[in-house]
């Protein structure tokens, strides 16, 4: 049976920095049990390793003994590990066959760094790349810093007793639960998808998957992993972290009006929204879809742009909340405030107090945790704001 309104998506997250444990995103995404079907449920923390928070936290799962050895020989070989060792887990009656999972702490090995020519974050992509694609039975779950993902086969409640969240700390969670309906339920499938310190949950369809996926892979990124939510993952990187745009316009651009809507536009903002469409073309993104994209500055909620996929959001006091049905956010939060759904096409973009501090300083700007005003960071086209200023 197919279900369109499939999948589960939440989060909650701590504006102060302040850290929760694993259990309120645990009731959260177990409220919606009935929009997933047990091929998938995942979790991603920020926040959870603050005794390693310089370095790399890469989550591998391993098929068997040999893929271990060769990822740790390989890992050896590039970084340098400060410890390393089995992820904790607690066997559950659903959870069937899971793989050895373990995760390392490690920067990379300074001589290689720099004989490589790349950055770090660069360097880090590279080898996760390497891994998930020349080193049979391995695959990074996650690779980001003082970050982890904890995801399988099963429904997310049972993943997260598996995983033993509610041992954890982190000041963001976010949480899927999988109705797969054109890929397979896999471990390494489920959901958060993860690159350096992005994770994104997702519910929907991406039909514009071949020419996202094109588009990303003229740029070094391999889509390996028979799902489209990896091409998202990818696109989110591609423009926030190599291009330089801030996270409103990646979305504004995965998300762009229609060639009708910037017709009607005031010839001003037509032209800025012309020069993004020629620009990022490849990179907007179409079918029905919700998302939220978790980082070391805070999440990012976006519908597609006709709020095709149901996504609300609430806040009480610091803490945010997000999740597929609104039942989900008042079970863990009975009095929450500003409940709404997220608009379609409209980013909702909530940080850290201190890197909305950091920013508005920067910009001369007040954060707010929703509908954040577009900025363009890079200079290379016509800045709308400034534009409307002098009309």
């Amino acid at each position: 049976m197919r279900i369109p309104s499939g999948c589960a998506i939440a989060a909650i997250m701590d504006r102060s920095g302040k850290r929760h444990d694993g259990s309120d995103i645990l009731r959260s995404i177990a409220l919606m049990h009935d929009r997933s079907n047990g091929l998938g449920g995942g979790f991603a923390a920020y926040g959870i390793y603050p005794e390693y928070a310089s370095l790399y936290a890469f989550h591998i799962m391993y098929e068997h003994d040999q893929a271990r050895r060769e990822t740790e020989a390989y890992l050896d070989t590039f970084f340098m590990s400060e410890k390393q060792e089995r992820i904790p887990t607690q066997p559950v009656a659903s959870i069937k066959n899971p793989p050895d999972i373990w995760r390392y702490f490690a920067a990379p090995h300074p001589m290689r760094l720099a004989a490589s020519g790349l950055d770090e974050a660069e360097y880090a992509m590279e080898h996760v790349f390497h891994i998930n694609s020349a080193i049979d039975g391995a695959f990074v779950a996650s690779s980001g810093k003082n970050m982890g993902v904890f995801k399988g086969v099963g429904y997310p409640e049972d993943i997260g007793e598996f995983y033993r969240i509610t041992d954890y700390a982190g000041w963001a969670w976010t949480a899927h639960g999988r109705f797969p309906t054109n890929t397979p339920g896999w471990w390494g499938g489920a959901h958060p998808f993860t690159l350096l310190n992005w994770s994104v949950v997702h519910n929907g369809e991406i039909s514009s998957y071949d020419a996202n996926r094109r588009y990303v892979e003229q740029f070094g990124y391999d889509c390996t992993l028979q799902t489209d939510t990896e091409v998202i993952t990818y696109l989110v990187d591609l423009l926030a972290r190599r291009h330089g745009l801030s996270q409103e316009l990646a979305a504004h651009i995965m998300t762009a009006p229609s060639w009708e809507a910037i017709d009607a536009m005031d010839p001003r903002d037509a032209a800025f929204e012309t020069a993004l469409r020629a620009t990022y073309g490849s990179a907007l993104v179409n079918g029905p879809f919700s998302i939220i994209v978790g980082s070391e500055e805070g999440l990012l909620a976006l519908n597609d742009r006709l709020k095709l996929r149901a996504l609300m959001a609430a806040e009480k006091g610091s803490m945010v909340y997000l999740a597929s049905e609104q039942a989900a956010i008042e079970v863990v939060c009975p009095d929450a405030e500003r409940m709404r759904a997220v608009g379609g096409g409209e980013p909702f973009v909530v940080q850290l107090d201190s890197v909305a501090k950091a920013k508005a300083t920067a910009a001369g700007q007040v954060n707010e945790p929703r509908n954040a005003p577009l900025r363009h960071e890079v200079g290379v086209l016509p800045d709308r704001h400034l534009l409307r200023k002098e009309a």
